[in-house]
């Protein structure tokens, strides 16, 4: 009899529920067995502190710790939120499989169940996303955008106990530990793209693992080819998770087969600027798709738009200062 596959997880509620998810698939389609492995990570201690994320390390700071267990042999897999997977590749660690995504949107828990464009002129929002703040904060709704870390209860309870009147959230991870019910809307992406890779999750395990054919199992295709541009446009935009870029790809049917569409936004992080483009192309050419669409914003001054803030005054500077494609 083989050995359990053990999963190494972060501690937290959802972590745990995600890693229970892939344990599952792992018992029901592998026909394997499976040991949940708490791991500690620095993101979870500066999380802890109330360090804001961005000074605690930003992407990949709830991700090394796991890394680190699977590369010296203490856990045979580990499951992340692929949005916190920085985007370049690590020595001996491949990235197995990516199971069929949540639904990628961010969403608004608010006192009194309000919906952002009913919340007064100067209420407070909390977020620890300067993605999500710059996009906001283009809405022009005059609302007070302030930091906020920790776990769904904490940010929630903060908006129970009055401190703020809203958080915007994930959608996705609200749905898997069975919150959905505390939220009062669901942003349009046409509003707020969410960030690269939200709602999907992350399966890793070490590159010369024999245990990397079976997992492969788990992939979802379509979700695979959607994450793949997403990470693709964010890889060639040098963005991270603290940096004000949004993109969703969706894998449709079209007239000759599926179509891959990629939207993207990159934004000066008080929201005044932006570049937002869509591009389509084949599933099969997903890094491809990100990675032009990508480019075509920097060419259009994606790479920029902090500069481009800081100099209003110049005339080569268009008032709408908005492109789309």
């Amino acid at each position: 009899m083989s050995a359990p596959i053990r999963v190494g997880t972060r501690a937290s509620v959802l972590a745990t529920t995600q890693s229970g998810h892939v344990a599952d698939m792992i018992r029901e389609q592998l026909g394997r067995e499976v040991e949940l492995v708490e791991v500690r990570t620095d993101g979870d201690r500066s999380q802890a502190a109330g360090t804001p994320l961005a000074e605690a390390g930003g992407v990949g700071v709830f991700v090394a710790a796991l890394r680190d267990a699977l590369v010296a042999g203490e856990v045979d897999v580990a499951v992340h939120s692929l949005k916190d997977i920085p985007t370049y590749p690590t020595p001996g660690i491949t990235l197995a499989a990516v199971p069929v995504r949540e639904d990628p949107r961010d969403v608004v828990v608010a006192r009194d169940g309000l919906t952002l464009g009913e919340l007064p002129v100067g209420s407070r929002v909390g977020t620890g996303s300067p993605r999500r703040v710059a996009q906001l904060e283009a809405l022009g709704l005059g609302l007070d955008l302030v930091g906020v870390r920790g776990n769904v209860d904490t940010r929630i309870g903060k908006v129970r106990s009055g401190e703020y009147d809203a958080v915007v959230l994930a959608r996705a991870g609200l749905a898997r530990i069975g919150r959905l019910d505390e939220v009062t809307e669901v942003l349009d992406p046409l509003q707020v793209l969410p960030a690269p890779g939200q709602g999907a999750l992350a399966i890793e395990c070490r590159s010369d693992d024999p245990l990397l054919a079976e997992l492969v199992a788990l992939e979802d295709p379509a979700t695979r080819a959607a994450v793949d541009a997403e990470r693709a446009v964010l890889a060639t935009l040098e963005g991270g998770c603290t940096a004000p870029i949004g993109a969703l790809a969706d894998v449709v049917e079209g007239e000759d087969g599926e179509e891959l569409w990629v939207r993207a936004v990159a934004l000066s992080p008080d929201g005044a600027l932006s570049v937002r483009m869509s591009a389509s192309g084949t599933p099969a050419d997903a890094v491809g798709v990100g990675t032009r669409l990508a480019g075509e914003m920097l060419a259009d001054g994606a790479g920029d738009l902090d500069q481009q803030h800081d100099q209003q005054d110049q005339p080569q500077l268009e008032p709408e200062q908005v492109r789309n494609a």
